[in-house]
């Protein structure tokens, strides 16, 4: 599946716009993600584009959120790893991460809010305001974005990688699309 199919098809499936920022969003990130590992960019991509295509249908039902959206993925031809990390970014599901491309959604899902929520008490309400330093300080603040959750973002040193340095990459990739992403 190529990008513009992969987006028109969650813009079918995902009406809420701040979602569909998110996935975008979660797309930048594992994009660079898949840079730094040396990994398949176009893959990776599609993995954080699609990861919430069943959230409108789901979201009364958290249970159900990442298996029905793995299936609708399965059904269109998506790659085994692709639907895979989809099911298992639900910790609800106790599925294990096996791979880098699981280990890096999984992360990655809670970094994006984190980050927009950086940006949004920033007086310039832009990404471009933001650095690694400030989201750090901001992570020891449990009342700042209390949504994200903190442990799920730690899981980054699965990827040998410090909360810094994904914070960063992070960071770099959502600047990067800033206009994208409305920030």
């Amino acid at each position: 599946m190529k990008r513009d199919e992969a987006l028109a098809l969650l813009k079918k499936h995902v009406q809420n716009k701040n979602l569909q920022k998110h996935c975008l969003a979660t797309e930048a990130v594992m994009r660079r993600l898949a840079r730094h590992f040396n990994e398949d960019e176009e893959l990776w991509g599609l993995t954080g584009l699609l990861h919430d295509i069943d959230y409108d249908r789901t979201k009364d039902e958290p249970d159900r959120h990442s298996i029905e959206g793995a299936a609708m993925l399965e059904e269109l031809g998506l790659p085994p790893a692709v639907v895979y990390a989809v099911k298992v970014h639900n910790e609800r599901h106790g599925l294990p991460r096996r791979t880098l491309l699981d280990k890096a959604l999984y992360a990655t899902d809670p970094l994006t809010g984190f980050i927009v929520a950086g940006a949004l008490i920033r007086p310039e309400k832009k990404l471009a305001a933001v650095d690694v330093s400030f989201l750090i300080n901001r992570f020891k603040e449990k009342a700042f974005a209390r949504g994200a959750n903190r442990e799920q973002m730690q899981t980054c040193t699965e990827l040998g990688l410090s909360l810094e340095e994904f914070f960063g990459l992070g960071l770099e990739a959502m600047q990067e699309n800033a206009k994208e992403l409305g920030l």
